[in-house]
């Protein structure tokens, strides 16, 4: 494949109780993506712990030198590979985080995104979840170069705000990458709309990452890993087992949907972003 392509594997990994297992499962379906001609690989999000308030300060990690940030980065060098790190409960100064790391071909750190719009729902006889319970937010963007995009990177609740992958496509993403594990309410609505929406508002390749599905879990996840391409149309899309999502990214499909339909030069900035930043 030449610089304006390549093959991208979304790890929707079986997560247990076990930290070490989760980690191990992870690790091998890591190597089996490369085996598979992959060059960029993502886990999902909270991969090496059960998703759940009561579970983060009890998985939490240092970062980037807790055990399963080692793992990532030996893993990124030793299969030659870009790794998105899915995210992992982070603690830094007696506070915690969902965090999701990025490691390059040489097990160095990339990038580091603390999910920024923390989960906090209450849908009347259906769930309640409140992530701020226990986490601190972030509040950074994050992006990297890779040889062949920018990339750019987002947490599950973070997908619903469209304002901030606006803002990573203005600063040059062509891929945004969000570890996510939307549950068995808002997953079957919400969460192949939201990518291909996100998509097709910003005219870029989007993937979101979530873990396979555990129905006995304290929280379910919906499962269904997406690769979605600047048209909107779903490339590669998994059900709810364990499995590698593969997409060949092609990015002259975003130069011809931009130039088609040149909306980031016909955006309207000087009206309602003025308003928005003003307001």
């Amino acid at each position: 494949m030449s610089s304006r392509n390549f093959r991208l594997g979304l790890i929707q990994l079986l997560v247990g109780h076990n930290k070490s297992e989760n980690v191990k499962r992870a690790l091998n379906l890591i190597k089996t993506a490369k085996t598979n001609g992959c060059q960029v690989v993502a886990l999902p999000e909270c991969f090496n712990s059960p998703y759940g308030t009561k579970y983060f300060s009890e998985y939490a990690e240092n970062v980037p030198n807790g055990s399963t940030c080692q793992n990532l980065s030996k893993a990124a060098k030793e299969n030659n590979i870009y790794l998105i790190g899915g995210s992992i409960p982070e603690i830094d100064g007696g506070k915690l985080y969902n965090t999701c790391t990025a490691w390059g071909p040489s097990g160095e750190l990339l990038a580091q995104h603390r999910k920024v719009h923390l989960f906090d729902i209450d849908i009347p006889g259906k769930i309640t979840f409140k992530e701020s319970e226990t986490l601190s937010a972030g509040s950074n963007f994050t992006f990297f170069d890779t040889p062949f995009c920018t990339v750019g990177l987002g947490i599950c609740y973070d997908l619903r705000f469209e304002t901030m992958a606006r803002i990573y496509q203005k600063k040059g993403c062509q891929l945004l990458i969000y570890p996510g594990a939307f549950n068995m309410t808002t997953g079957p609505l919400h969460w192949e709309l939201l990518l291909r929406a996100r998509a097709t508002d910003n005219q870029l390749f989007m993937a979101g990452v979530s873990p396979a599905r555990v129905e006995n879990a304290d929280y379910v996840a919906w499962g269904h890993s997406t690769v979605v391409d600047p048209w909107g149309k779903v490339l590669a899309k998994a059900e709810f087992d364990e499995e590698i999502v593969y997409a060949d990214i092609d990015l002259t499909a975003l130069e011809e949907v931009r130039k088609s339909i040149p909306i980031s030069v016909q955006s309207r900035d000087d009206i309602y972003e003025v308003k928005m930043l003003t307001k």
